[in-house]
C-alpha cells in the first residue's frame, strides 16, 4: 500500500490535528518555504549549476529533499522494507542515487518544483492523519544508523524538517554564488 492509498484510505478516519501534528505541519511548511524562495526567478540553466567543488546545484537540492522527504514517509507508513539496504549498495546503485543531487537532461525547474509540491501535500496528508506520532519502526540497514535502532514517526517528521532545514542552507549559499541573492538579510 502506497502512501497516497494509505492517507486517503485513512482520510476518513482521521484523528483531529492535536497542536502537536499542527506544530510539525507548520515547521515543516516553513523550511520548505525558505527552500523554494531561495530558486526563486531562477533559469533551468542556474538551478543546475554547480558553484562548488560538490555535486550540489539548486534544482538538485530539490530533488533530493522531494526523494528523502517521499522515502521517509513511505517508512512511516511501511518500515524498513520501504528502503533499500544501504549496506548491500553497488557502485551503480550510488551513481544513480548521485543522480538526484543535479538536474539531468530534459528536467526543468518547474517540473522538479511540481514534483516536490507533490510530495510534500502527500507528506501533509500523511502527518494529519497519524493517529499515533510515537509509532515506531525499527530502521533500514546503512552504515549510519547503530545497531536496531528504531524511530518514532514524530522523530521521522523532525528527521525531514532537519534534512529541508539543512538544505535550504546549502541552496542559500549556491544561490549566493550565483547571482547575489540571498533568503535572508
Amino acid at each position: 500500500m502506497t502512501v497516497s492509498e494509505t492517507t486517503t484510505r485513512e482520510a476518513t478516519e482521521a484523528p483531529a490535528l492535536t497542536d502537536e501534528h499542527t506544530d510539525l505541519l507548520e515547521m515543516l511548511d516553513k523550511h520548505r518555504h525558505f527552500l523554494r524562495f531561495t530558486i526563486r526567478d531562477l533559469t533551468d540553466e542556474q538551478a543546475g549549476l554547480r558553484t562548488t567543488v560538490s555535486e550540489l546545484c539548486l534544482g538538485g537540492l530539490i530533488k533530493h529533499v522531494t526523494g528523502a522527504e517521499r522515502s521517509w514517509a513511505r517508512f512511516i507508513v511501511e518500515g524498513p522494507s520501504s528502503m533499500p539496504d544501504f549496506t548491500a549498495m553497488t557502485e551503480a546503485d550510488w551513481a544513480k542515487r548521485a543522480d538526484e543531487m543535479r538536474m539531468l537532461p530534459g528536467e526543468t525547474l518547474a517540473g522538479v518544483l511540481e514534483d516536490y509540491a507533490e510530495a510534500a501535500r502527500q507528506t501533509d496528508e500523511l502527518i494529519a492523519t497519524l493517529p499515533d506520532l510515537g509509532a515506531t519502526q525499527q530502521l533500514p540497514k546503512a552504515p549510519w544508523f547503530e545497531g536496531t535502532a528504531h524511530w518514532s514517526a514524530r522523530r521521522v517528521l523532525m528527521h525531514i524538517m532537519t534534512e529541508t532545514a539543512q538544505h535550504a542552507g546549502h541552496a542559500d549559499i549556491i544561490r549566493e554564488s550565483i547571482d547575489g541573492a540571498k533568503s535572508m538579510g
